[in-house]
């Protein structure tokens, strides 16, 4: 038997500065569970195969026996929720399975390619809070990355089980054509629960015609999102800085302040073989081993707000609070100038429009006029708590 979970009251956070007295911050923690670092595609831009990551480890070598001692000495007394991840967390299909059995009060996510979706049984479907699919905008778009056929096979798979999942659908773009348009986007909004999408990390996808061009794409999808009071245009990213500019605090409380990607705060994503990093991108640098589960060990996340970002002085920064730690890290800390110019800089500067755009339009006016449903929706959406908000 796996050791029951105790609560407590909440576990004091000093967010003027001062050590935390634990490692996790708030009473959350998101454990990111790598089910496998196999996976049946090959996406061009996949940040897994940076350092041979992906494929290096097949299914999870620790046992629950492992992880239960770590949550016993760790994550006693905390709320936690699951991310089943990967490579492509579907195919260790037994061990998503185990944990579920295992953890029945936990909550769970599911982040997936979509290409095996239809295979998962009830049982687990049922019990999902949120899957997000992987899909890079329209049909051309997502198949140039992913493969031929890709993209009609993820939406037949995603009819097939809608009915079935316990909790919502958010499509996971990456946003890594300057080509995918706001159709496509708002295409997949009709089709999905939800969209989130985030620009990709990768060089040379931000000459400056890149840029404006996204910068149209993002402009039209403001306007759509402020063209009715009714309902929420359910597109992640604008529903996020809508909300962080009309209900401030809302951008901090679950966070202490500290970045909304999660990895400074509460989220442990856990190897096949039990290391623990605080951010899927970052499993290739041994110096941001944050814990073990196996050696059942943990300590405080290394990717912290540090003295050289330029976060504190960007007018963004009330509500974006500082977007994408891995890039801030690798250009402001590392020091990767050629990465920061091409594209830490360009992603903040589309973040920044995206809020101007925002802005222009008067979000404390469409809040005032909202519904009820609809402005709950957009203040106490769960999805927020599964995605990094801002792109």
């Amino acid at each position: 038997m796996h050791a029951p979970l105790t609560f407590h009251p909440f576990r004091p956070v000093d967010v003027a500065g001062s050590e935390n007295l634990s490692p996790i911050v708030g009473n959350r923690v998101e454990l990111q569970l790598i089910t496998t670092l196999r996976c049946n595609l090959k996406c061009t831009y996949c940040s897994a195969s940076v350092g041979d990551v992906l494929g290096s480890q097949g299914n999870v070598s620790y046992s629950l026996d492992h992880l239960d001692a770590f949550i016993a000495r760790h994550l006693s007394g905390y709320e936690v929720y699951v991310t089943f991840y990967g490579g492509e967390p579907t195919l260790n299909r037994p061990f998503m399975q185990a944990v579920m059995d295992r953890y029945p009060s936990f909550r769970f996510q599911l982040q997936t390619n979509g290409t095996l979706l239809d295979d998962l049984p009830d049982s687990v479907l049922a019990r999902l809070s949120n899957v997000l699919v992987s899909i890079d905008g329209g049909e051309a778009v997502t198949d140039g990355y992913r493969g031929r056929g890709i993209y009609r096979q993820v939406v037949k798979n995603v009819a097939k089980i809608r009915d079935r999942l316990g909790g919502t659908l958010t499509a996971r773009v990456t946003w890594s054509s300057a080509e995918t348009t706001f159709e496509e986007l708002d295409e997949l909004a009709q089709s999905f629960d939800y969209v989130y999408f985030q620009f990709v990390a990768m060089e040379g996808a931000y000459a400056p015609e890149m840029v404006e061009k996204r910068k149209a794409v993002l402009s039209r999808l403001v306007e759509k999102f402020f063209a009715s009071g009714e309902r929420v245009y359910p597109i992640i990213p604008v529903m996020g800085v809508v909300r962080n500019q009309v209900l401030p605090s809302r951008a901090t409380e679950l966070y202490a302040g500290l970045t909304q990607c999660r990895v400074s705060s509460h989220i442990l994503n856990i190897m096949p073989d039990g290391k623990i990093f605080p951010c899927p991108d970052m499993m290739y640098m041994p110096d941001m081993q944050q814990g073990d589960i196996v050696a059942n060990w943990l300590r405080k996340s290394p990717l912290q707000p540090h003295p050289n970002m330029p976060c504190q002085n960007c007018e963004a920064f009330s509500w974006c609070r500082g977007n994408c730690m891995k890039n801030l890290h690798l250009a402001y800390v590392k020091g990767q100038n050629d990465y920061r110019r091409e594209v830490v800089e360009p992603i903040c500067d589309l973040v920044r429009f995206l809020g101007r755009e925002v802005e222009r339009r008067d979000p404390h006016a469409w809040y005032a006029r909202a519904t009820l449903a609809a402005r709950k929706v957009l203040a106490d959406n769960e999805v927020y708590e599964y995605v990094e908000i801002m792109p």
